[in-house]
């Protein structure tokens, strides 16, 4: 199957490129923010047991999972702020034009950083309305690693105010969080790519139609360059929702 998009571009919808990570009950499942993994467990009344195998007539299977720490994820600007956002609220289009890059951050102070010189480099003249950033290297490990204390790359507070004026409205990366895993709650590059001045009273002029998506995986086989993104969330009101971003090769 194929669309044809403002008369100028072919989509094979039949080709999806999924770029989320699966949650599961395993251990191969990613964490962050020293929690344990998530639990997927049949539902208990006495001696019955929600599962097949067990002599039920379904699976009927609860789920205990947090959608910042367990993969996938996508989140508005409520991630951030006193007042309640929903992101089931807050993104209400799910197909945009993308642009795929890859970078290598760089060392600072001990950490690792992806800076606003080098999204200008990567970035030229493109303009989208989201932008994926895969972080070199590109290991598998991704999908399954244990990202508490291990101090994750991060995006600079000036590379976050590039990506906002350049007019990015959903900002994708696999990597546990834009922002610092220690860094005394500033969250500086959240804010910077929200434009959220205050957490308590938010100006008007802050993103409210802007995600981001963490925790993403996209393969080494994907190209970089311009795809059509379809941002797929659960319908939860929450500040995030688990979510599974697919890209169409334009």
């Amino acid at each position: 199957m194929k669309a044809i998009i403002d008369n100028k571009f072919e989509i094979d919808l039949s080709k999806p490129i999924d770029i989320s990570i699966p949650l599961s009950n395993t251990d191969k499942n990613p964490i962050a923010w020293y929690i344990e993994k998530p639990q997927i467990e049949p539902v208990k009344f006495g001696d019955w047991i929600g599962k097949v195998s067990e002599g039920s007539s379904t699976n009927f299977n609860n789920i205990f999972f947090n959608p910042h720490g367990h993969g996938t994820h996508t989140e508005c600007l409520g991630h951030i702020t006193k007042a309640f956002y929903s992101i089931n609220q807050c993104l209400k289009q799910f197909f945009f034009s993308a642009e795929l890059i890859s970078i290598q951050p760089e060392s600072f102070a001990n950490d690792l950083v992806i800076t606003k010189s080098q999204l200008e480099k990567a970035l030229e003249n493109k303009n989208s309305e989201a932008l994926i950033i895969r972080t070199l290297p590109n290991s598998e490990s991704k999908k399954s690693k244990n990202y508490s204390n291990t101090n994750p790359p991060y995006l600079s507070e000036e590379a976050a105010i590039f990506i906002r004026e350049k007019g990015i409205q959903h900002l994708l990366i696999d990597l546990p969080s834009v922002d610092r895993e220690e860094d005394e709650g500033k969250l500086l590059a959240h804010k910077a790519f929200w434009n959220v001045k205050d957490v308590e009273n938010l100006n008007k002029d802050a993103r409210l139609n802007c995600t981001i998506t963490e925790m993403i995986f996209v393969a080494d086989e994907v190209a970089d360059g311009s795809y059509l993104l379809n941002l797929q969330i659960a319908s939860f009101e929450n500040d995030a929702s688990p979510s599974k971003p697919i890209l169409y090769k334009i």
